[in-house]
């Protein structure tokens, strides 16, 4: 293959400098979808409302909501009749699918969490900055609120219903004894959106959440609360758990994020009773290192540089695994800590792989 062909294949098909511009308008449109969120400027949009009426509601000035609105309106993000044209007679309101995007959490179109990713990541692009320079980490809790929610937020919609509906499937004999009872052991459970839905399916099972960082557990008690739920959360780090009675531990979207991997896996191992099994979903990344890649190994790789390392990198010692954990690699890791079975399972979890270990 000669020098001429390789440039060929990959010259984009829009130009370099047209993708930036593209990215910097993501980006601001970004920001506004976080001050959506965070001022309630989309709830607020439950039936057509003019720019004053959304500023009675949220209590945001008058000028500023109009700007909002227009802006949200010439994005294509929420609905309005152009053929008004005095801006103080026009309503703007939500489509049925715009709602399901920036409103409705558990839709599976809900997306709108990834704003407010960028927003945390974007508060700590100083201590990034450094970070590269020195070698060091940026604290998971430094990110703080804005990440954290969403990145809870973002995965809510697949931890409330593929999660319980598809992915348990990749262990039936499992599933079969939690419908009898036993317990489950959901490892780097975040706000506990999946062990909420955990405690909700098998409703005779003892479901624990596990996770180091003590803002999310009180998240995930409060979200437990708000749904009634039968779930139990505790702030302690995974590779602590390991009381072998476990009937199923999961790993859901956090193995990659581990500062010590095979610790805690070797934990998980040790947490499971004879004949339990080891649930690991993670990113659905390509088999090898490939450039260019698609969408989904930029945004991957895009998330490790901007947190996932950096965050992992903030531990000692640290595998600095980032975002892009292979399937060679979880296979690795597993059988490092003791595992004897590690299958890829061939349901379609989106933008996660399954694993199943045992043994």
């Amino acid at each position: 293959m000669t020098t001429s062909t390789i440039e060929t294949e990959i010259t984009p098909t829009i130009g370099l400098d047209e993708r930036l511009v593209e990215a910097a308008i993501g980006t601001l449109e970004l920001f506004s979808i976080h001050l959506g969120r965070r001022l309630g400027l989309y709830t607020a949009l439950d039936r057509p409302r003019t720019a004053s009426e959304l500023s009675s509601v949220t209590g945001v000035d008058l000028r500023y909501a109009r700007e909002w609105l227009e802006q949200q309106a010439v994005a294509g993000f929420i609905t309005t009749d152009p053929r008004i044209a005095e801006w103080d007679q026009r309503s703007f309101w939500l489509s049925e699918d715009q709602a399901a995007t920036f409103v409705v959490a558990d839709n599976p179109a809900h997306v709108s969490p990834l704003a407010d990713m960028v927003v945390g990541v974007s508060s700590v692009i100083d201590q990034l900055a450094d970070a590269y320079l020195t070698g060091a980490g940026v604290p998971f809790a430094d990110y703080g609120r804005w990440l954290r929610d969403g990145q809870a937020g973002i995965n809510r919609p697949a931890f409330t219903h593929d999660l319980v509906d598809s992915w348990v499937g990749a262990v039936p004999d499992v599933v079969e004894r939690l419908e009898g009872g036993g317990r489950i052991v959901d490892l780097g459970c975040g706000a506990g959106w999946s062990t909420i839905a955990l405690a909700k399916r098998f409703p005779g099972a003892e479901v624990v959440g596990v996770d180091s960082d003590r803002a999310s557990i009180a998240d995930a008690i409060d979200n437990g609360a708000a749904h009634g739920s039968s779930a139990r959360f505790v702030a302690v780090d995974a590779g602590a758990q390991s009381n072998g009675d476990a009937d199923l531990v999961v790993i859901l979207e956090a193995l990659h994020d581990m500062a010590q991997p095979v610790e805690v896996l070797r934990a998980a191992r040790s947490n499971l009773a004879p004949g339990g099994a080891l649930l690991v979903a993670d990113e659905k990344v390509q088999e090898t290192f490939t450039a260019p890649g698609d969408e989904l190994e930029r945004m991957m790789y895009g998330w490790s540089v901007v947190h996932c390392l950096p965050a992992a990198l903030a531990e000692e010692p640290s595998a600095a695994i980032g975002t892009v954990i292979r399937p060679d690699l979880v296979d690795s890791l597993a059988r490092e800590a003791g595992f004897t079975s590690v299958e890829r399972s061939d349901i379609d979890a989106g933008f996660f792989n399954l694993y199943v270990l045992r043994g």
